[in-house]
């Protein structure tokens, strides 16, 4: 069985063969009697106007800027700094913008902030709480509003930046 195979495969093969190309001869006459076609003129350059630039008092970019500038563009540095120590609460791994209050709960005299997160779940919060990505500790909450205090990273150091969420609308 095994010698018969090389033996019948070109024959099947031969079967196969069609020698009529008129089909293919028609098709490439066809493209040869089609009108050549133009070439794109290259699309004209259009004229920039220039511009002259004068820096007249200014301090050349590309210069390094001398040891006085440097001095005086410097921002001391004002000592605050986030605590590396403390252990980060839940809601520091949201922005602020992505944090809505939804409520105030009093309990025991004292006032807790209800906020909800992106993800739909509620938490409660109190003073010195806190919350968002730059370090807000919660200074106030009242029933329109929670009030912190943010680090927010200059070049230099820290800067305190208030902020507040506000009671939102469902």
């Amino acid at each position: 069985m095994r010698k018969l195979i090389p033996l019948v495969a070109p024959l099947l093969l031969v079967g196969c063969a069609n020698t009529d190309m008129s089909d293919l001869r028609g098709f490439v006459e066809e493209v040869k009697a089609r009108p050549a076609s133009g070439i794109e003129p290259i699309p004209e350059i259009k004229q920039v106007i220039g511009f002259v630039y004068s820096a007249k008092n200014r301090r050349d970019p590309f210069t390094p800027p001398d040891e006085e500038t440097v001095a005086t563009e410097t921002v001391l540095d004002n000592g605050l700094r986030p605590d590396p120590n403390r252990r980060k609460e839940e809601l520091e791994s949201f922005t602020l913008d992505s944090l809505r209050m939804v409520g105030t709960l009093e309990q025991d005299e004292q006032t807790w902030g209800l906020v909800k997160t992106s993800d739909g779940t509620i938490h409660r919060v109190s003073t010195g709480n806190y919350m968002g990505q730059n370090d807000g500790r919660i200074t106030r909450i009242s029933e329109d509003k929670i009030e912190l205090i943010e680090l927010v990273p200059t070049g230099s150091g820290f800067l305190e930046k208030e902020a507040a969420i506000a009671l939102g609308e469902e």
